[in-house]
């Protein structure tokens, strides 16, 4: 999902993933997203073939090494690089060196207090060692088989990869979603055991990049003890990070500060939530590994980072509350249903004249700029609404609501508090006189979705005409410009007018007599079928197989048009599968019965926003999707 805004990118920090090139950690992970300012943000999980790699860059990894301060670095802990090992710890001149080259090497009048700092470099780690938290912390060795987006009826080649998890209790461990994006297999090892259990992933929250796992064998919990989830931290409390990242395959132990609380954006996700900042070292392979606070209470999970050459020693942690979410919706309704959402675009109030227009009196408020045609909100807001309140809770002109004591904190956190069906209460202006309305919060219905449900895309196969939906990972792997500007343009600015409606593209074509003339067509989106708008594939299915007519009109973008002829379509499509390898003209999904959620005289027609669908993509603060 690689989308471009200015000239910045926001990556997501991937699991220890075993890839057939360096770059090949996007599709791996489907998250490599764009920031407004222009850096990369990265989920963290590491592959045997990528430590192999950074094993080759070994002046890469030193450099990296000495652009950190003395001060950040981890006493007598080895780093690999292509000369074999060397420490983390610098030299007088700048160079790696051993930390005892260093000790020693000092004068002998300081030789007392070389004695004392030695005793507590000592003393720390022999206390961490024996932590009982330590040992709740497991390695997670995960196996991914991920769809081949382009030819939808076969699966990519496997790879492999490692991430981290801790121990909740009840037998369940928690770990990043995306360390068992497209899983085959994932298994776990206990800190000091050679035998690793296989896990089973009870629940994935995309948007949230948690997963939640379960190890049904009774060997592997026993000594075991879960951790306590924790509070919210304040800033500048000291955190530990632990985990099995790249560099070594025992356990690494980080330190660091709470640098920032805010909403932050989630890259494997592309949502926004609560996150925490710190400069905390996060490598590849930290990836759902805990955070904790001096008492040793977890307070959030590592999931990504912050690459920038402007910036060094930026972390991110998802806080105890976005993961005490997620447990409840999975303890609620027996599955994780997702964060909920308002469904409207705002804009920002700061302006006085602009207040005075719309008959705000008080500096407070947001506009609503555009309302989701599929949210319960569509039903309650109009454009042009001033939205005051949220709960009983001020919302400020920034788009703000008070946060802890004396801090203040995007609106949209306030929605993420909230389950899926739950109700919120509105206070709003419109036309100067003030309103109170309730309006249902749900997970956003995605027009073109970021990550694909079950795993395996649709597809239908018309006499060598391959068709599929249209979504970000099959942007990503087609490449934006072979995809076309105005495909693209809807992807990025259309909204879904109801649920499960889709943007159904003609993705290639399979070369054979009864297609000929067509074979160059490639990434153009199909409108309609015999004069019928098309809502979805499965709607495309069903026009096929209800269709009597002597002719197939394909209809698609700037009036081209495809004709078959129906009853040689169907003559030709036995032999166009057996010649490219093909098990079935359609995928099993679209085997079930066709059911119309929508009457026929409803219109359908799409048109373009002027506003991109989600907040990411937005290169300016003054408006933000609730």
């Amino acid at each position: 999902m690689a989308v471009a805004v200015g000239n910045c990118c926001f990556s997501a920090l991937t699991s220890t993933v075993k890839f057939r090139s360096s770059v090949s950690i996007q599709p791996c992970f489907a998250t490599s997203l764009w920031s407004s300012n222009g850096h990369a943000l990265k989920p963290v999980s590491q592959s045997k073939r990528e430590r192999a790699s950074s094993s080759r860059k070994g002046s890469s990894s030193s450099s990296s090494a000495k652009s950190q301060p003395e001060k950040e670095a981890v006493p007598n802990k080895l780093s690999g690089n292509g000369n074999r090992w060397s420490v983390t710890g610098r030299g007088k001149k700048g160079q790696s060196q051993p930390t005892a080259y260093r000790s020693f090497g000092t004068q002998r009048k300081e030789k007392k207090e070389f004695a004392v700092d030695q005793k507590e470099q000592q003393v720390e780690p022999r206390s961490l060692q024996d932590a009982d938290f330590l040992n709740a912390v497991v390695k997670v060795y995960c196996t991914h088989t991920a769809p081949d987006y382009s030819l939808p009826w076969q699966k990519q080649r496997q790879y492999t990869s490692t991430g981290s998890a801790f121990m909740i209790g009840d037998g369940k461990l928690l770990t990043n979603a995306h360390c068992v994006e497209h899983y085959t297999q994932v298994k776990v090892k206990r800190r000091g055991d050679d035998t690793k259990y296989v896990a089973k992933v009870l629940a994935r929250g995309v948007d949230c990049d948690i997963a939640l796992l379960s190890v049904e064998s009774e060997e592997f919990w026993k000594g075991a003890e879960p951790l306590q989830l924790g509070s919210l931290p304040h800033l500048q409390e000291a955190v530990t990070v632990v985990g099995y990242p790249l560099g070594g395959d025992t356990i690494s132990v980080t330190k660091g500060v709470v640098s920032r609380i805010e909403v932050t954006s989630y890259a494997h996700g592309s949502s926004d939530l609560l996150g925490i900042q710190i400069d905390a070292a996060i490598n590849p392979g930290n990836s759902g590994g805990p955070a904790f606070n001096d008492q040793g209470e977890c307070i959030g999970v590592a999931f990504q980072v912050y690459r920038s050459e402007e910036a060094e020693n930026i972390g991110y942690v998802i806080p105890t509350t976005v993961v005490s979410h997620f447990l409840d919706d999975y303890e609620r309704n027996g599955r994780y249903t997702g964060f909920p959402c308002l469904g409207v675009l705002l804009q920002k109030l700061e302006n006085p004249a602009l207040r005075a227009c719309l008959k705000v009196e008080s500096i407070e408020g947001v506009l609503v700029r555009r309302v989701e045609p599929t949210s319960d909100a569509h039903n309650v807001l109009k454009e042009g609404d001033v939205i005051v309140s949220f709960d009983d809770v001020h919302v400020g002109c920034e788009g703000t609501v008070p946060f802890r004591s004396n801090e203040r904190i995007a609106f949209r956190y306030l929605i993420s508090q909230k389950f899926a069906g739950d109700v919120s209460d509105l206070g709003i202006i419109r036309a100067g006189e003030f309103k109170k309305v309730k309006a249902v919060l749900n997970p956003r219905v995605h027009l073109v979705p970021f990550h694909i449900d079950g795993g395996q895309p649709s597809y239908l196969i018309i006499a060598g005409l391959v068709f599929t939906p249209l979504s970000e990972p099959l942007i990503d792997e087609e490449c934006e410009d072979s995809i076309g500007l105005k495909l693209l343009a809807k992807a990025r600015y259309s909204l879904a007018r109801f649920k499960g409606e889709q943007i159904v593209i003609l993705s290639q074509v399979l070369a054979n007599e009864v297609n000929i003339g067509y074979e160059d067509m490639s990434n153009q989106q199909v409108l309609k079928l015999n004069g019928t708008q098309i809502r979805n594939i499965h709607h495309l299915a069903y026009l096929v197989d209800s269709c009597k007519d002597k002719y197939l009109v394909f209809e698609f973008e700037d009036n081209y048009i495809t004709v078959l002829e129906r009853e040689a379509a169907t003559a030709a499509s036995s032999c166009i599968l057996k010649d490219y390898g093909i098990p079935s003209e359609r995928s099993s999904d679209l085997l079930e019965p066709y059911v119309d959620s929508l009457g026929d005289n409803q219109a359908v027609n799409q048109d373009i926003g002027d506003s991109p669908v989600s907040n990411l993509e937005i290169g300016f603060d003054g408006i933000i999707w609730a």
